[in-house]
């Protein structure tokens, strides 16, 4: 029997980036985490590609033609592929999904830039598949001003996004995390893009930040565990985990595996949000191929197979961590253990 080969394992190039710089640590070079990612290996298995961020230092997301041969020549020349791209769309270069008409304007052009950079890989041969990753860079405060009249302004801006991004043959995802006004808990997450209704959006689930929504973190109306909810308590998380992607997983279309502790963080300017851990951190309150299987199989148990690549996500890790070898031998062990779990085999 062969072994699983999808869906492909991908890392990521924005932890280098987010969370870093002025009030944090510095940034880490772009060549640094390719080259760590290329060597990390288990058991003969190697990453298949990554995940980048349009951010700087890493990427201009204004690189002519020329500029993105050159990226591709470089991944393709580690043997790596290019997955899902994360539009920067936050301020000053983009701006709040539900702003003023110069912020959502803003806001879809750097989504525009983002799509035109990943169509350009694609027709490279270096990006199979993956989407562009979109959030409403705003905060659940100031959402919490008008939630009716700011969840219909994130939708336009999404819309208008989503038009921006079928001129270029591509797909967003909106990641719902507990900082991102209108996308900081379950239900809000669904009601946005139920309201943006178009067929090119979808939801990237990120098991780090979605476990949040369990605990109804910035919105305790919409909490799904009990109030008295103990962390030993597996039957309660399970069951809270099968309502949650009940709810979310048709809309899933991109995913990242990850760890949290049940615990928020924030760095350098990034807001706190579900806090990354280690894949061996022993205060992980996820069982990561287990609690994957939720997002990855039907309420029948059957394969989606609605992505062909997974990423890990580890935003905010210290420096000193991502740059030991060992923590991407770690983190490629446990997305081994979920293709084993949930993958499938094709022919290539």
């Amino acid at each position: 029997m062969q072994a699983n080969n999808y869906p492909k394992l991908h890392n990521a190039t924005w932890p280098g980036v987010v969370g870093k710089g002025p009030g944090s640590e510095p940034t880490l070079a772009l060549d640094t985490l390719l080259n760590f990612t290329a060597a990390a290996e288990v058991n003969g298995v190697k990453f298949d590609g990554i995940d980048i961020g349009l951010f700087e230092p890493h990427f201009d997301i204004d690189s002519s033609d020329d500029g993105i041969k050159k990226l591709a020549d470089k991944v393709s020349a580690l043997n790596l592929h290019i997955g899902s791209i994360v539009a920067p769309v936050w301020p000053p270069a983009g701006g709040s999904a539900m702003g003023t008409r110069e912020d959502r304007t803003r806001f879809v052009e750097q989504v525009r830039k983002s799509c035109r950079f990943a169509m350009k890989l694609r027709e490279l041969g270096v990006r199979p598949h993956g989407i562009v990753r979109i959030d409403s860079a705003t905060n659940p405060e100031a959402w919490s001003a008008d939630p009716q009249g700011n969840t219909k302004l994130i939708a336009q801006t999404f819309r208008e996004a989503c038009d921006a991004a079928a001129e270029f043959g591509e797909k967003l995802a909106a990641e719902g995390e507990i900082c991102w006004g209108g996308m900081h808990s379950w239900k809000t997450m669904v009601d946005t893009l139920e309201a943006v209704d178009r067929p090119n959006i979808g939801f990237q689930a990120d098991m780090a930040h979605t476990l949040l929504y369990l605990l109804g973190v910035n919105r305790p109306e919409d909490r799904i565990l009990p109030p008295d909810f103990q962390w030993g308590d597996r039957q309660a998380l399970s069951e809270g985990l099968k309502t949650l992607t009940r709810a979310l997983r048709p809309w899933t279309i991109d995913f990242h595996v990850a760890q949290n502790d049940g615990t928020v963080h924030g760095a350098g300017s990034h807001d706190k949000t579900g806090r990354h851990c280690q894949a061996t951190d022993p205060n992980g309150k996820l069982d990561i191929p287990h609690d994957a299987g939720y997002w990855l199989r039907d309420e029948e148990g059957r394969l989606t197979k609605a992505f062909r690549h997974i990423c890990w996500d580890g935003c905010m890790f210290p420096n000193a961590v991502m740059e030991r070898q060992q923590t991407w031998n770690d983190i490629l062990g446990a997305m081994v253990r979920v293709r084993e779990a949930h993958g499938w085999y094709e022919a290539e």
